[in-house]
C-alpha cells in the first residue's frame, strides 16, 4: 500500500506505463463514501388531470339499431362514402355521410351525420368515429356492398 506521499510520486510513472502519457490522474481528495450521491430527480406533481376513458364504440349494420350510451340509433342509408382507399394516396381523407334515426325517450328523429363532426343529441354529442370496412382501391371500383358496412358510434354526454 503506498501512501498519500508516495501515490502523488508515483502517478506520473503509471501514467507512463499504462500508455496514458499526456494525461492527468488526480487523486481523489475524499474517500468514496464521502462522495456526494448522484443526482435523483424528484416527482413532479401532473400538470393537467389524466384523459378520461373514453365511451366505448357501439357498433351497427344498415337497419340495425344499437343502444350508444342512452340514444337507440339506426343507420338507415349512406348518402356519402368518399373515403381514401387504404391502398392509395389521397390529397383528402374523405367523408362518410349517414342518414339515421335516434331514438330518445321523448321520441325519435331523422337526422344527418358525417364521419368526425359530432351532432347535438339530447344533452350530448353524437359521433360517427369509425367505418367499416376500409375502402380498396381496384377491387370492385372501390365500392363495398351495403350489407358489408358496420358503423362504430359514440355517444359524449349523458341523458
Amino acid at each position: 500500500m503506498l501512501s498519500a506521499g508516495m501515490r502523488n510520486h508515483a502517478l506520473p510513472f503509471i501514467a507512463a506505463s499504462l500508455g496514458l502519457a499526456g494525461c492527468a490522474i488526480i487523486p481523489s481528495a475524499a474517500p468514496p463514501e464521502a462522495q456526494p450521491a448522484p443526482y435523483q430527480s424528484q416527482p413532479t406533481a401532473p400538470t393537467k388531470p389524466p384523459p378520461q376513458p373514453e365511451a366505448p364504440l357501439a357498433y351497427a349494420a344498415l337497419g340495425q339499431t344499437v343502444i350508444v350510451d342512452g340514444p337507440k340509433v339506426t343507420p338507415l342509408a349512406i348518402l356519402e362514402d368518399s373515403r381514401c382507399p387504404m391502398n392509395a394516396r389521397c390529397v383528402w381523407a374523405g367523408q362518410v355521410r349517414l342518414r339515421i334515426r335516434v331514438d330518445l325517450g321523448s321520441g325519435s328523429r331523422t337526422m344527418e351525420i358525417t364521419s368526425g363532426e359530432p351532432i347535438q343529441v339530447a344533452d350530448g354529442k353524437l359521433d360517427l368515429v369509425t367505418v367499416q370496412p376500409d375502402k380498396l382501391a381496384g377491387r370492385n371500383g372501390g365500392t363495398i356492398e351495403p350489407a358489408s358496412y358496420r358503423f362504430g358510434f359514440r355517444f359524449m354526454g349523458g341523458l
